[in-house]
């Protein structure tokens, strides 16, 4: 069972410091927090480390197309902070093309 935990931590850190470059008034994806922290089709465990790390600045994250993906007061919760932070929302989808945080390109080693 350690092992498995072994091999998902720099996994979740990875994933955790992407989650803290994205800026305040601006959102990103599970998907693409999971391919800027270097593992493409992650993004169940980007979900997994908002869940479990404290800290992060999770009403940042959204689902594929920039709907908020979480329901009850956590939905209302993330659209309230979104909104505080100056994200405008049409109905329970953020803009993309206007709010959207692009992470840098990685560069090969």
């Amino acid at each position: 069972m350690q092992a498995i935990f072994a091999k998902q931590a720099p996994m979740s850190l990875a994933i955790a410091a992407a989650i803290r470059r994205i800026p305040r008034g601006m959102v990103s994806t599970y998907g693409a927090v999971a391919t800027a922290a270097g593992y493409p089709r992650c993004s169940r465990h980007v979900a997994k480390v908002l869940n479990t790390v404290t800290g992060l600045p999770w009403q940042r994250v959204l689902g594929s197309g920039g709907k908020i993906s979480l329901a009850g007061e956590r939905g209302l919760e993330q659209r309230f902070l979104l909104q505080a932070e100056g994200v405008m929302l049409n109905g329970k989808r953020v803009d993309l093309a206007r709010f959207e945080y692009v992470f840098p390109k990685m560069k090969p080693n």
